[in-house]
């Protein structure tokens, strides 16, 4: 241990610093409770790590250890999400929380483990990467689906506000434009989405491509030129189609490489990354037409929801612009930390831009108005 003196403010800290770490393997140990597989014992051996680090801190502290404290409010909260949800959102938070580790600023710290955390950081990061691929297709459409009802029933309610007409007209103009924008959103993003993987089909390989490989030419065939079309350095395809047709010429079993599935890799030949699949990440038609649907209608139901409960006026306007204000804040706060940003800056950039479109439709409803009156 450290020969030199502590005082009190070094010992709150070094308790704060194990305390936060005794959370954050609670955190990797419930979301570990809620998987299998894989993800498990890779969210198992983040939790081992964490009360590695804690032990540091313990050894680090001695007698001045003190009684078993709870870490920091957002790391509870995290604990507690992460035993109930176990979902990409806790992930997400989880990668904002090892992003802002204070290790790399205190100098109590090893750089090995300072090293660490970074390291969680990009485990984290990810797994996460994972959960957002799962989800994209149908959050994408659920996200764009809650945002345009918001924005685009508040511009109609306050145009048609602005062109001065009475309280019920402007309910029955909101919640006609609820039912037209979902159903037009929902039938929409279905024919986006299908035609979106149906260019996908189209360009994904033939499987029957590797029955034809045994009749090739040896001496004269295009293999090659499959790597090549997908991305491979000249040298690497050609040496990757003489292999393949030197197995099968030794009468081997069907081998590993596919000409017609196996995506390119480095000229230097390192594997590639894994990426998510094409059609994991796009969704599926039912599912985002769904989501869609559903998140417009939302979205849309909370400007009118003023005038439906019997408010007139301009009490419901603003109570009509604070609701839709808020929704939007909340709608962008969540892209921020699914997208493990900071949801404060994406709140008011959501924010800003639906009440700004929402603000030029209702001064074109008082231009129109005017004109006509």
């Amino acid at each position: 241990m450290q020969d030199k003196i502590t005082d009190g403010r070094s010992i709150r800290r070094w308790r704060r610093r194990l305390a936060d770490e005794r959370e954050e393997a609670r955190v990797y140990r419930s979301l570990a409770a809620r998987r299998s597989g894989e993800e498990r014992e890779i969210l198992l051996g983040l939790a081992e790590a964490e009360e590695r680090h804690a032990r540091y801190w313990e050894d680090l502290l001695g007698e001045d250890v003190g009684p078993h404290r709870r870490g920091q409010f957002h790391m509870r909260i995290l604990v507690a999400l992460a035993r109930r949800f176990g979902s990409v959102f806790v992930l997400a938070l989880a990668q904002r929380a090892e992003s802002h580790s204070p290790y790399r600023y205190d100098q109590d710290v090893p750089a090995s483990m300072a090293a660490d955390e970074r390291i969680h950081e990009e485990v984290v990061r990810a797994l996460a990467a994972r959960g957002r691929a799962r989800v994209s297709g149908s959050f994408r459409a659920a996200v764009f689906g809650a945002n345009d009802g918001l924005v685009s029933n508040l511009a109609l309610v306050l145009g048609v506000i602005g062109g001065s007409l009475p309280t019920e007209a402007v309910l029955l103009t909101g919640l006609a434009g609820l039912l037209a924008g979902a159903l037009s959103m929902g039938a929409g993003e279905y024919i986006s989405v299908r035609s979106q993987r149906e260019l996908l089909a189209a360009a994904a390989p033939d499987p029957r491509a590797r029955a034809v490989v045994p009749d090739l030419d040896v001496d004269a065939n295009e293999l090659a030129l499959v790597y090549r079309a997908r991305g491979m350095e000249e040298d690497e395809a050609q040496r990757r189609a003489d292999a393949l047709l030197r197995k099968f010429q030794l009468n081997l079993s069907h081998p590993r490489e596919d000409p017609a599935s196996e995506p390119a890799q480095p000229s230097g030949g390192e594997a590639a990354p894994e990426v998510p699949d094409d059609h994991e990440v796009v969704g599926t038609g039912a599912k985002a037409a769904v989501s869609s649907f559903v998140f417009f209608a939302s979205g849309a139901l909370v400007p009118v929801l003023p005038f439906a409960v019997g408010l007139s006026g301009g009490l419901a306007v603003l109570v009509a612009i604070v609701l839709v204000g808020l929704a939007l804040m909340l709608t962008g706060a969540t892209v921020g930390v699914l997208s493990g940003a900071a949801p404060l800056p994406r709140a008011l950039r959501q924010l800003a831009i639906g009440l700004g479109a929402a603000g030029v439709t209702y001064l074109l409803g008082l231009l129109f108005g005017a004109t006509v009156g």
